[in-house]
């Protein structure tokens, strides 16, 4: 890889770590509940466009940032109307999001309009971005799965409300953490632990099963994630 393939791929990067921020750490459940308002889209578009000008720090040029604003508030637009609310929906929307951040790097940045990302903070931004992508982007698609799970099959869970959403993203916090610090080993003791506090549970067929499901996708979107991460900081 060439010095100009890696500072496109380094730029396109940072967009997507711009994204993750915008779209799960702010994005409060108030703005989410006011999307289908014209204003409050646009407020959510824009907010995506700042941290794309303030991350990438190239200050001269808007260009950029607009593009992201007009295409992700059509993005959004779009599922609203069309896709609901379902995990389905969800893995759809992400994807279209990452395609559409790669298509404005490579047009902006690999076509020359605009200088590859020069910025400071490279490493911290991207790895800021992962954790949350890991502990909050990670947790609501499981917790669709999760619900839809339950409703399905008419589950009665016990317990405290959003306790399992908060163990959730604690284990997939420590995951994060386990693989950066380069002791994978230690998920393996998350896992015992966690089998150790569920051994009740494990009793009923149909919520050890539950549990299982949400544990493994947990796991495995925490694992793959921070792995994710880990690797792109050293572009």
């Amino acid at each position: 890889m060439d010095g100009k393939e890696s500072a496109v791929e380094k730029s396109i990067v940072v967009l997507i770590a711009a994204y993750l921020l915008g779209d799960f750490l702010l994005q409060p459940d108030w703005l989410v509940r006011r999307k289908e308002r014209l204003a409050f889209m646009f407020l959510h578009g824009l907010i995506h466009a700042a941290l794309i000008y303030g991350l990438y720090q190239a200050w001269s040029c808007w260009s950029m940032p607009l593009a992201v604003f007009v295409v992700h508030v059509a993005i959004d637009i779009v599922k609203q109307k069309y896709a609901g609310d379902t995990a389905k929906a969800f893995a759809w929307d992400q994807g279209v999001h990452f395609v559409s951040l790669l298509s404005i790097g490579w047009i902006f940045v690999g076509k020359g309009w605009m200088s590859p990302f020069s910025g400071i903070g490279y490493a911290l931004i991207v790895g800021f971005a992962g954790f949350i992508a890991t502990v909050m982007g990670a947790g609501y698609f499981v917790g669709k799965i999760a619900c839809k799970i339950k409703e399905q099959n008419k589950l009665e869970i016990d317990g405290l409300v959003n306790g399992g959403a908060l163990i959730g993203n604690l284990e997939r916090a420590l995951i994060f953490l386990l693989i950066f610090i380069n002791v994978p080993a230690g998920i393996g003791f998350l896992v015992a632990a966690k089998s150790i506090f569920r051994f009740e549970e494990a009793k009923k067929q149909k919520l050890a099963e539950y549990v299982l499901i949400g544990t493994l996708l947990s796991f495995s979107l925490a694992i793959a994630i921070s792995t994710a991460t880990k690797w792109v900081i050293t572009l």
